[in-house]
């Protein structure tokens, strides 16, 4: 069942974070309804605008109504992440989407302010909410790339009055995460004065983090074990997922993660099977291997087992 992403804000905030995952296809999209129906655990599929290009956004879209018919017992939002403003019109007037973000980070201030202005005018109009960007995340992901020199954590004053003249539904912040799979140096961690700040200036708001793949380190061993090269990467510690949704954060972004998996299954699929060449046995390999990714993730989210609390809340 979709609902807003603004319904299930309500009943997380300040209790657990709702798990944002991407998806490109129809066996992610498998594992990851599969994943979340064993956790009994809400959930917000994200659609980038590369995964919008990948096939067809049409065929993106009946994937995830096909797998909604398939596990009915599911609740999830369906949001676009990080849209241009032109992205995010085509998603509102589409009547697929529950929410919608507008990543003007890269602009000036007064000019993010205003361009989230629009993008929220015009979704509200139609009922679905808005996610903006509020400071600038290091790191690669698809077209968006930021060096660690450029990355700035989001200011607290500035996000209040940002949230102010916006009128946005969330906010995204930037508090040390960073898009892709090389997030860290060293023993880093989340900028919890930061998140702190801004929850005391925005009481009852919902906080947003970007960037937060734990890339696990046995998953690149395996990775590289069987052919790969993936060096230095360090994620966020997703013991650090309970502790920022209860300071706000009601939506945790991971994307990384679950190319990482995609990955480790493939190549060791291939390396021990080098004669084999139908992609369908790897892939429900992949399926269950997703699936129990993302049931290990929203229990660390604390997400796991709220499935039936918020059907009583939405009066199902």
């Amino acid at each position: 069942m979709i609902v807003t992403t603004a319904q299930l804000f309500k009943h997380a905030y300040g209790k657990y974070a709702v798990g944002a995952y991407n998806i490109n296809n129809a066996e992610q999209a498998m594992g990851l309804f599969k994943g979340c129906i064993q956790s009994q655990a809400p959930f917000i599929i994200q659609i980038s605008k590369g995964a919008r290009k990948y096939t067809d956004k049409r065929m993106l879209e009946a994937i995830i109504r096909s797998a909604a018919e398939i596990f009915p017992d599911c609740i999830f939002a369906v949001h676009l992440d990080h849209g241009d403003e032109e992205t995010c019109y085509d998603c509102i007037d589409s009547g697929f989407y529950s929410s919608v973000m507008i990543d003007a980070s890269h602009d000036p201030f007064d000019q993010n302010v205003a361009i989230t202005k629009r993008v929220t005018d015009r979704a509200h109009a139609k009922g679905i909410s808005v996610e903006a960007e509020l400071g600038m995340l290091g790191g690669v992901e698809e077209d968006i790339k930021v060096d660690e020199g450029h990355a700035m954590l989001t200011n607290p004053a500035e996000a209040q009055d940002f949230v102010k003249k916006t009128g946005c539904d969330s906010l995204a912040c930037a508090i040390g995460t960073s898009h892709g799979a090389f997030k860290f140096k060293g023993k880093q961690s989340l900028h919890f004065d930061v998140l702190t700040k801004i929850k005391a200036l925005l009481p009852g708001f919902p906080l947003v983090m970007h960037g937060s793949s734990s890339v696990p380190k046995e998953e690149v061993d395996r990775i590289n074990a069987a052919g790969g090269k993936i060096a230095g990467s360090m994620g966020v510690d997703p013991n650090e997922y309970l502790p920022a949704a209860k300071l706000g954060v009601t939506k945790v972004n991971i994307d990384t993660d679950g190319r990482l998996v995609w990955t480790r299954v493939h190549r060791e699929f291939f390396r021990d099977k080098p004669g084999e060449f139908d992609f369908r046995p790897p892939g429900k390999i992949f399926i269950e291997e997703y699936a129990k990714f993302i049931a290990s993730r929203n229990k660390l989210l604390g997400s796991e087992n709220q499935l039936a609390d918020l059907k009583k809340s939405l009066g199902k």
